[in-house]
């Protein structure tokens, strides 16, 4: 079986205080999928991401890695397969410099200088960071932050890329970036995400999550189209599907 597969059965969490931020969610991602994970607030989407490498094991349900279920017990084999973005690139930068950051995760795998070396410089060169190895992530720019967390995951060579609202405090320049970046990416991809825009230009397909359940899941464009479903939950159609704002026809290009 592909390392590369996601496969969420009946999956359903409630928090101590009582909340449920899951209510029976199911899917299934195949090798190579991009796939966006969108939903107003409270919807789950968060909750489902840290189920996907362990940070939440199940309590009902499951979620299976590439034939792997994730439990207490698979949990190092499972971190292995799935690399996670965080909301805040600060809650993954905090050594001293770009590199010793990138560098944390293949040396705690017991790699060589030489293969550590190796991997940092390729992680780096991927997301055109190279020039910031010595720097310190305190001193870089949001975008700048952002792509070094992604490079500390790309050095651990996951199969399968998790971000949580990768697009979030960007400036127009760095957004448009890491666009770019993600679209290059040949991993399989699930990206949640509030940026309808970047999910329509990186992710094919796209799961829509309302009151902790799938509200809908098919084609990007399909799902996007759909004001009725959109506005049920919460959410707009991204602004290049949307009318001309002087004219109202027509899609802004």
């Amino acid at each position: 079986m592909s390392h590369h597969t996601i496969d969420v059965s009946d999956l359903r969490f409630e928090y101590p205080d009582g909340t449920r931020a899951l209510d029976g969610v199911s899917f299934n991602i195949t090798h190579g999928e991009s796939v966006a994970l969108v939903g107003p607030n409270g919807a789950g989407k968060s909750t489902l991401l840290m189920h996907l490498n362990g940070f939440l094991t199940p309590r009902e349900g499951s979620v299976d890695i590439g034939g792997v279920v994730v439990t207490k017990s698979t949990l190092k084999t499972v971190r292995r397969s799935v690399g996670m973005v965080f909301q805040d690139p600060d809650d993954q930068l905090f050594m001293p410099s770009v590199y010793e950051d990138v560098a944390f995760g293949p040396m705690n795998l017991g790699l060589s200088e030489t293969e550590v070396e190796a991997r940092v410089t390729s992680a780096l060169e991927r997301v055109g960071a190279l020039q910031l190895r010595e720097r310190p992530p305190y001193r870089l720019s949001g975008g700048e932050k952002r792509a070094v967390a992604i490079a500390t995951v790309l050095a651990m060579t996951p199969s399968v890329l998790v971000m949580d609202e990768p697009s979030s405090n960007l400036d127009p320049r760095a957004r448009r970036r890491l666009i770019e970046l993600l679209a290059s990416f040949e991993h399989t991809k699930i990206i949640a995400t509030h940026d309808l825009d970047l999910a329509l230009e990186v992710c094919d397909r796209t799961i829509v999550m309302s009151d902790g359940t799938v509200a809908a899941d098919g084609p990007t464009v399909q799902i996007f189209e759909n004001a009725e479903l959109l506005d049920a939950c919460g959410l707009e159609k991204p602004l290049s599907l949307q009318g001309c704002p002087v004219c109202g026809s027509g899609r802004i290009r």
